[in-house]
């Protein structure tokens, strides 16, 4: 039996998307994808359908990269609305319990800091959390009662952007793992008020910055308005962010053409010169402007643990 042939081309970069409200995370990458016709595409990170803003979209060698974006501070800048909680923690369904209070502006305040730091979360029943090899929100949504285990997660910042006693918005800076619908749920439970979330947007996702982040419009008009196929790619490749984007925050090693040889072979190199680095927890090398891999240095020597390959 033959191999299965790729198809699309392989492309290699980061598209930072600004995903609108009411589209999944799945469909996103699926139309960049075809969008930019790349064999490979995978995101960091679920946004939910009724959240907008930063979905960073890897495609092709990229991907090697996600679990460096997946491990970053995302920002976030959120409405919850008073008086009521819902089974969605957030305005795609009803009502399940309300309340007739409304918080003052020093009662929020007063509760911030009970969700500042190191918390303990309990994440939403629909969420994308797998229980039993299922995701927690196809369990839910057949019904059945969905528990899931509090887990440890780091708000590093949370303030009042806007308050109304109806409905206040929020800026958070969160760790990886955080859900600002919990967040909306437990505030409204501590102050006594009830919550959900009524508007939400991701505005950072480690160094991507929601000023750098195009629409899915945008990019399927820049197609359509290219006068050929080589003017679409021109034009798409300008709105492609480099691999190397996702690993600032680790060292880059350059290294010379016998080198690169090596590591692409997935062997160690020995690294020369008076301020070559002995140990690196991790590390990327470079060659001629081109990440050739991800690894470490240990006793002098850059081992590789991921190697990528720009010809698939």
């Amino acid at each position: 039996m033959g191999r299965r042939r790729k198809t699309g081309q392989p492309i290699h970069g980061w598209v930072i998307l600004d995903k609108s409200d009411g589209m999944t995370s799945t469909h996103a990458v699926n139309q960049v994808r075809r969008v930019f016709n790349a064999r490979k595409a995978g995101h960091a990170g679920t946004l939910d359908p009724l959240a907008s803003g930063i979905l960073p979209i890897a495609l092709g060698e990229a991907t090697k990269t996600i679990p460096y974006i997946m491990d970053s501070v995302k920002h976030y800048e959120f409405t919850v609305v008073w008086g009521a909680e819902t089974e969605t923690d957030d305005r795609e369904t009803q009502p399940v319990r309300t309340s007739d209070k409304r918080p003052t502006l020093e009662q929020i305040e007063s509760c911030l800091p009970k969700f500042t730091g190191v918390i303990s979360q309990t994440p939403p029943a629909y969420s994308a959390i797998k229980v039993d090899g299922a995701r927690a929100y196809d369990l839910a949504r057949e019904g059945h009662e969905v528990e899931l285990k509090s887990r440890e997660v780091e708000v590093h910042h949370l303030s009042i952007a806007e308050y109304n006693q109806e409905q206040t918005r929020f800026v958070a800076h969160c760790s990886k793992g955080t859900y600002i619908r919990s967040l909306a749920r437990d505030m409204g439970r501590e102050i006594g008020c009830l919550g959900y979330i009524g508007q939400l947007r991701r505005t950072k996702v480690g160094p991507f910055d929601i000023s750098n982040a195009i629409s899915l419009d945008f990019l399927t008009e820049l197609v359509h308005s290219s006068k050929d196929e080589e003017n679409a790619k021109a034009s798409l490749h300008d709105y492609l962010m480099e691999i190397e984007t996702a690993l600032d925050d680790i060292p880059a090693l350059a290294v010379d053409q016998n080198q690169s040889k090596r590591i692409r072979n997935g062997q160690s190199v020995l690294l020369r010169g008076a301020d070559a680095p002995v140990f690196y927890d991790n590390a990327y090398a470079t060659h001629a402007g081109q990440v050739l891999a991800i690894g470490q240095v240990e006793k002098g020597s850059f081992k590789p643990n991921r190697v990528f390959a720009y010809d698939g």
